[in-house]
């Protein structure tokens, strides 16, 4: 990695992004609003006191500390989660220097899926590891196969052919999981809650699961930030700042991959975070991975924490599953993207 890097870090001079300190300062802010909120509301308000009880007190006994000290665990898992998701976005769109890519869009997400529900049906998979083994797998395939498929013809993989690809692999897709499902009544019973995309089964033990493949995924997309940069130069001029492109894509897809891969294995497939996050802190600070990543990471935790809530409020007493609230929200946004005149190569 360091020989994949240094060169560019050597001849790119560093400069923080106008407003990123503004930026910064907003989104600890909203972060810390957004923790508070998924602490305080769901089907049940909890007060102040009942709060810091479940915050600082484990042996109180109380209703409102348990549902605190489930709600804790929920948030952490929705943070790290939702960060996950942000990078992992942030990656895809510089790998394929396309615009519109994130993990739901190029049918990644529907990739690990097949994999989790054919663990399910035909092995019998039981453990956090089995799921996130096969979701990773699932994922990595389908992103090779995408991005393939959307270099094929004249111009090489535009953004409107990569996002062709992808729906049309995760439709098909779509078709190979309900085939393996419908005649299976007890997959579908694990895997219909599954699949709807959810923090609310979290537990501390996901968690602990989740957080060696996040930092790992967190240190390699640092490690590539720079390199990235000179991507989006094209490949020719990222060779000439001695940037091994190939090698490059395949570290920074890695890190993807295994970062949307673990998500969607503990959680389900949530869409439209990345594509959302890695836009948003894009338009407001520029196109500078080495401060996009971390960024888009923040922007991430904070969309995914606060859908959580919105479902929890909305759907009271019960809730609406998260991957509902940002589908119903991402999807008209990519239809905007879409349909943009300026969308095009990075």
């Amino acid at each position: 990695m360091v020989n994949l890097i240094s060169p560019v870090s050597k001849q790119l001079k560093s400069s923080v992004p106008t407003h990123f300190a503004i930026v910064l300062i907003i989104g600890l802010a909203a972060l810390g609003a957004c923790i508070v909120a998924s602490l305080a509301f769901g089907s049940r308000v909890i007060g102040i006191k009942d709060m810091m009880d479940g915050l600082f007190n484990p042996g109180a006994d109380s209703f409102g500390a348990s549902v605190m000290h489930q709600r804790v665990a929920r948030t952490v898992f929705s943070l790290c989660c939702g960060g996950a998701l942000g990078i992992a976005g942030s990656l895809m769109q510089a790998v394929t220097r396309n615009p519109i890519a994130d993990p739901s869009v190029l049918g990644v997400n529907t990739g690990a899926a097949l994999f989790v529900v054919s663990g399910i049906a035909f092995f019998h998979i039981s453990t956090a590891n089995q799921y996130i083994a096969l979701a990773c797998a699932g994922a990595a395939i389908t992103a090779v196969f995408v991005f393939g498929i959307g270099s094929l013809g004249r111009g090489g993989p535009t953004p409107i052919k990569l996002v062709l690809a992808g729906a049309a692999t995760s439709a098909a897709l779509s078709s190979l999981i309900s085939a393996i499902m419908i005649p299976r009544t007890e997959v579908m019973d694990r895997f219909r809650y599954w699949q709807m995309g959810s923090v609310g089964s979290a537990n501390w033990h996901d968690i602990t699961t989740f957080l060696p493949f996040l930092i790992i995924g967190i240190l390699i997309a640092i490690a590539s930030a720079a390199a990235l940069n000179a991507l989006a130069l094209g490949d020719e001029a990222a060779s000439g700042l001695g940037v091994r492109t190939g090698v490059l894509r395949l570290i920074a897809s890695i890190a993807g991959v295994l970062l949307c891969g673990t998500v969607t294995a503990l959680a389900g497939p949530i869409g439209f975070i990345g594509l959302l996050a890695t836009h948003v802190i894009r338009l407001l600070i520029g196109p500078d991975q080495r401060y996009l990543i971390p960024m888009s990471a923040l922007a991430g935790a904070i969309i995914l924490t606060i859908s959580d809530v919105v479902g929890r409020v909305l759907g009271s007493p019960g809730e609406l599953e998260v991957g509902m609230v940002t589908a119903f929200v991402g999807a008209p946004i990519l239809i905007l993207l879409a349909i943009r005149s300026k969308v095009r190569s990075l």
